[in-house]
């Protein structure tokens, strides 16, 4: 990698020397590893739970991050494509519903070259923030069973403020267009996908029109959409110092049901607390 332009960012520095906005050099680097994570939606969870590697850095700078620990400061081991292929191959999978690569798009041709030609028995999910390139998903296809991206903003000013990604909507909205058309049917087996795409929304603390709007765009643009509507956001020191009013979230979830988009989760408010973040 001379230069970096795995993600939107288009950065452009050789990460063997400098490091652009992720903050990740040319190793993938991997802040912690639980096994049989079971606080994913349960088609990705499944009975046994995943083997969720969560990686350090992140191509968004969310204010409110629950991972900011890991995503926005860095922490973690070190490997070449090599030696994560090796880790990856170290588990036995069965033990394991799927391999869950939680924010991986700043390591995209890093994982692309670790995971190329792998027939694992478990499938690997693409667990990203949408902010992802349409040449780099068409790539990253060749990896991943299922793409577990957020779509988070509609508003350019919100993505700017909250995330610096004024441009947030404009890449995400073709990116999950993108995952759409490359896996266009959601395959199960045993109630874990292993094949699909499935968005996620957290809704947030007076953006109620804002997450409309997105539901709105997927209900339009997305064939047979499956999504995950969150209610678990933490008040963590960012813009917004309140949880999510729970007349907000039922308006969003009447919405919804008004649109027919009646395939997928939603949340409980205890979901909300934040015993539900890793320990990094």
């Amino acid at each position: 990698m001379e230069k970096c332009f795995d993600c939107p960012r288009n950065c452009g520095v050789d990460r063997e020397k400098t490091i652009g906005f992720c903050k990740e050099p040319n190793k993938i680097r991997v802040a912690k590893i639980i096994e049989n994570f079971m606080w994913e939606e349960p088609c990705i969870s499944g009975d046994k739970g995943a083997l969720a590697i969560f990686f350090s850095g992140c191509n968004l700078k969310c204010s409110f991050c629950q991972n900011k620990e890991i995503s926005h400061i860095g922490k973690g081991e070190f490997y070449t494509p090599a030696q994560f292929r090796e880790l990856i191959l170290s588990y036995d999978l069965t033990k394991f519903s799927s391999i869950d690569l939680v924010t991986p798009t700043h390591f995209s041709s890093l994982l692309i070259e670790a995971l190329s030609g792998l027939n694992l028995p478990i499938p690997i999910v693409w667990n990203s923030s949408g902010y992802e390139k349409v040449d780099m998903i068409e790539k990253v296809a060749s990896i991943a069973d299922v793409f577990l991206p957020d779509f988070k903003y509609f508003d350019s000013s919100l993505a700017l403020s909250l995330s610096k990604a004024g441009d947030y909507f404009e890449i995400a909205s073709r990116a999950v267009c993108k995952m759409r058309q490359l896996k266009p049917n959601n395959i199960f087996k045993e109630g874990v996908l292993v094949e699909g795409v499935l968005i996620r929304h957290l809704a947030l603390p007076g953006q109620v029109n804002d997450s409309k709007k997105i539901l709105a765009f997927i209900k339009e643009n997305i064939k047979n959409p499956y999504i995950s509507l969150m209610s678990q956001f933490i008040p963590l020191g960012g813009q917004i110092d309140r949880r999510l009013y729970p007349l907000e979230y039922k308006s969003l979830l009447s919405y919804a049901s008004k649109l027919g988009l009646n395939d997928g989760y939603i949340q409980d408010f205890e979901s909300a607390d934040e015993s539900f973040i890793p320990d990094f």
